[in-house]
């Protein structure tokens, strides 16, 4: 499975910024139960902050991002998206997606659990 995000950058408080991850390797048959949205900032852990399974539940937020951001995926599932509005200079950080194939997204990402892309820096100015 490989992943690759795009779409950060500098932006300024109150801005919006897509972000985007393409999947591959991973199709109907590999499993995948749960995939997300991590952030890391500066000397801190990895947090979960946004999160989508197959079963059909809604996704779920971190309290930090609830009611700004949004995930989303396309229907063949290729791709997930994280929708960043009215960010704040504490969203500043590097974005990870990540898939795992069993279970949910651990809420502090451990790179020997699951699948991750690379990440992408946002940076929010105020």
């Amino acid at each position: 499975v490989q992943l690759v995000e795009s779409g950060g950058g500098l932006v300024q408080a109150g801005d919006s910024l897509r972000l985007s991850c393409k999947g591959s390797g991973h199709g109907p048959g590999f499993g995948i139960t749960a995939m997300g949205w991590y952030r890391q900032a500066p000397g801190k852990q990895r947090e979960l902050i946004a999160e989508m399974t197959n079963g059909g539940r809604s996704p779920s937020y971190s309290d930090s991002v609830k009611g700004r951001f949004s995930i989303s995926r396309d229907s063949d599932g290729s791709s997930i998206y994280l929708q960043m509005n009215s960010v704040k200079p504490e969203d500043t950080g590097v974005y990870f997606c990540s898939v795992i194939a069993g279970g949910h997204l651990p809420p502090i990402g451990d790179p020997g659990r699951g699948y991750w892309g690379q990440g992408t820096q946002v940076t929010v100015s105020s």
